[in-house]
């Protein structure tokens, strides 16, 4: 009876110890993100489930052209690309980004710039006309998302405050058929 008492308790404190550790996991470390919408083809589709990486913030600014997940004006999680950090001067002009004057190469969006007839992927902005300042804020990212056309992002709602990124996200691990490490 004893011996069953003591099974019994041990199994206990292993299941507690195992939710525990599962629990501060994804609080802290990594969670699961579904993909909500279209507006980061065709980088993600529309109910890809991915894992966040929410450990990489924790320690620095996210990196230009990362894929994250941050808390939007609306209580929802978007998932983005950031496109300007703290500083920068962000320009979209002949379908082309700059960035403190400079042009960068979109390779993830050449697939719908080939398909685009009527006009430019991007329409073309500047930082000053989208959030009425030359440059990100200090403490900000501007993020955009790949379905340029059709995605709410920070030339509608602003630029986004770091600590209201979530984390980085670069691996799909469903559906099995896309599971890939994305850039």
């Amino acid at each position: 009876m004893a011996k069953n008492k003591n099974e019994l308790w041990e199994w206990i404190k292993a299941l507690i110890i195992a939710v525990l550790l599962a629990a501060l996991i994804r609080y802290f470390l990594f969670a699961p993100i579904v993909v909500d919408g279209l507006s980061m083809m065709p980088t993600l589709h529309d109910q890809d489930r991915m894992i966040v990486n929410k450990f990489s913030y924790k320690i620095g600014e996210p990196d230009r052209f990362d894929i994250v997940v941050f808390h939007a004006p609306e209580n929802k999680d978007y998932i983005k690309r950031v496109i300007g950090l703290p500083g920068d001067t962000i320009e979209y002009r002949n379908d082309t980004l700059y960035v403190n004057g400079k042009a960068y190469e979109e390779p993830y969006l050449e697939e719908y710039k080939n398909q685009v007839i009527d006009g430019p992927l991007t329409d073309p902005f500047t930082l000053e006309e989208k959030i009425g300042r030359e440059t990100v804020p200090e403490g900000h990212i501007f993020v955009m998302g790949d379905n340029r056309r059709f995605s709410k992002d920070s030339r509608h709602i602003g630029a986004v405050p770091i600590e209201e990124v979530l984390g980085k996200t670069n691996f799909i691990y469903w559906p099995v058929e896309d599971i890939r490490f994305i850039q």
